[in-house]
């Protein structure tokens, strides 16, 4: 798995995440509950994209996450999918209470696989959970489907905030645990450099940094995994 990462001076990281999934499952109001705790009861589609920024603290350290919100209209999809490069994160979103936005969550994820730059950690979110009454879509078959393509899986409601900061929660906090491990192992690997100086094994130059780590510290350098 590769991404990419920002460190600034206080070390922070910002991590681009999409979100993604037919027209009206309930994305721009997933993002307005994560970032501003709001719900739109007559939210319009999203005309193109468009993103926020949230910040959240893991290990002391301050992790801006960037959620792109784009539209799930077919006749965006030419515009919206250059905007998955980039991305280190996704939510792929349906309705649970509309079973053709969970049949079509393959659609998607192939549209996720193709035009993002790397692999990306990817969550199935099941939205609109609070419609129980109109359920077409079992938790059972949510967890079957995201078992099945490696995902990770959660069922949310955006009227009532169930679940939706552990969503994307949890994507921020598996990306950051895959850099934390990345940049551990490059140090241990530096480390392993200089025992050898001086068994003619291995020549290193004091002072210089490893390709992994040297990338993790501008923005658009990429750890590869």
């Amino acid at each position: 798995m590769a991404f990419y990462a920002e460190e600034e001076h206080s070390q922070d990281y910002l991590f681009k995440i999409v979100l993604v999934g037919d027209s009206a499952v309930g994305k721009s109001n997933l993002l307005a509950r994560f970032a501003r705790d709001e719900f739109y009861s007559n939210s319009k589609s999203t005309i193109g994209v468009e993103f926020q920024t949230q910040k959240m603290v893991i290990d002391g350290k301050e992790i801006k996450a960037q959620i792109w919100d784009t539209a799930g209209q077919e006749r965006f999809r030419a515009v919206t999918s250059a905007y998955y490069r980039g991305a280190v994160g996704a939510l792929i979103v349906y309705d649970i209470s509309r079973r053709q936005t969970f049949e079509n969550v393959g659609r998607w994820l192939n549209e996720l696989n193709t035009h993002s730059d790397m692999n990306v950690v990817t969550i199935l979110v099941g939205n609109k959970s609070d419609l129980k009454d109109s359920r077409e879509v079992s938790l059972e078959e949510g967890k079957a489907l995201a078992e099945a393509e490696g995902l990770f899986f959660m069922e949310t409601s955006a009227l009532d905030s169930s679940n939706v900061a552990t969503a994307f929660q949890t994507v921020v906090k598996e990306i950051y645990d895959i850099l934390s491990r990345k940049v551990f192992q490059s140090q241990e690997n530096k480390k392993q450099e200089n025992l050898l100086l001086g068994n003619g094994k291995t020549v290193a130059i004091e002072g210089e940094t490893s390709d992994a780590e040297e990338r993790v510290r501008r923005f658009g350098g990429c750890c590869s995994f």
